[in-house]
């Protein structure tokens, strides 16, 4: 039997460069986790994350490795991971930090009616 794997909507940022093409992109919003390839609890987070860029399709969902990508994680004062960013218009609008599968649900629907409000 074929597996039928789903193209991801995660999208791995390699250099400081796709960062600032993600984040500038204007009016889109943005969810970032930064993750350690290192750090079990961070990558026990990616199934999540990625069924959430399935259910959120208008946001970007960006996956940032810290050791890969230190110019963005340190301009972004990330000090922990996992760390799960919300941003709209390269403004952070919310952080949280730690594999806390419940409450990164809680806050994306607080972030996604934050943002479904503004736009009325």
């Amino acid at each position: 039997m074929k597996s039928h794997r789903r193209q991801s909507r995660v999208n791995i940022i390699h250099s400081e460069k796709s960062w600032n093409s993600f984040i500038t992109q204007g009016s889109c919003p943005v969810v970032v986790h930064f993750t350690a390839a290192w750090c079990m609890p961070s990558v026990a987070m990616n199934p999540l994350f990625e069924e959430l860029a399935l259910s959120y399709k208008d946001i970007h969902f960006l996956l940032v490795d810290v050791d890969e990508v230190k110019e963005v994680a340190t301009k972004m004062e990330i000090k922990a991971m996992p760390t799960f960013l919300m941003m709209k218009e390269a403004a952070q609008i919310d952080k949280l930090v730690g594999a806390n599968p419940e409450e990164i649900k809680r806050r994306m629907n607080v972030f996604v009616h934050s943002i479904n409000s503004n736009k009325n």
